[in-house]
């Protein structure tokens, strides 16, 4: 699921998928996915844009792994801003989620 909002807040998606049970912070332990790439999928995807400058966005991913159930969240501002490994598997998952929806 995809909602593109209008800066109803980061916040608001984060707490709603706390309350789904994506407890894990994968900014701070990207390791987890990092050694299992290929077990984890994007879930939910939340993107925000500001009201008066699209540069001020931000995504928030909802990401599980299929084989052990663990569930977090993962924020991005500007993906173009992050480097190297962590940036390739967080446009991997996300090329897979949209795959994936498209093929629904």
């Amino acid at each position: 699921m995809e909602t593109k909002h209008n800066y109803e807040t980061t916040d608001v998606a984060l707490a709603n998928l706390q309350q789904m049970g994506y407890t894990i912070d994968f900014n701070v332990e990207f390791d987890e996915i990092l050694n299992d790439a290929d077990h984890y999928k994007i879930d939910h995807l939340y993107r925000y844009e500001g009201p008066s400058n699209p540069d001020d966005e931000s995504t928030v991913y909802g990401i599980s792994n299929e084989a052990n159930g663990k569930k977090g969240v993962f924020v991005a501002g500007n993906l173009s801003l992050i480097e190297g490994k962590k940036r390739d598997i967080i446009l991997n998952l996300e090329i897979r989620y949209r795959h994936d929806q498209n093929a629904r």
